[in-house]
């Protein structure tokens, strides 16, 4: 039982960053949203920035240690993500290429709403 938790939190965590990456296009069909997505946002970015663990990761070492399994350790990027996914030593390029792609789905909604509004740019 303690495993599917874990392996559940694991899930909404990996959700959770795709929505980060990915969630500001979603308002381009659905514009509200953005705001959603811009707290989401705001809450990883502050993660990243001070350091903060996010309580998912505590959340799945729990499961993981109930189930008899080793947990996410320093965090779910490092122990998933990191040299699996992309090398750890591009992780500062990794998050600005992240932080790219978030810009531009927030710019594409930006052109969307002023085309529909009918102001010109």
């Amino acid at each position: 039982m303690y495993r599917v938790l874990a392996d559940a939190t694991m899930s909404v965590h990996l959700a959770f960053l795709a929505y980060v990456l990915l969630g500001g296009f979603l308002a381009w069909r659905w514009p509200r949203a953005i705001v959603p997505h811009a707290i989401a946002t705001a809450w990883a970015v502050t993660i990243v920035t001070f350091g903060f663990t996010c309580p998912l990761t505590p959340l799945e070492n729990h499961f993981r240690a109930e189930a008899g399994e080793r947990g996410a350790g320093n965090g779910f990027i490092e122990h998933y993500l990191a040299n699996i996914v992309y090398p750890q030593q591009h992780i500062e390029l990794l998050w600005a290429a992240s932080a790219v792609v978030v810009l531009v789905s927030w710019a594409g909604l930006v052109v969307l709403l002023r085309r529909r509004a009918g102001v010109r740019a």
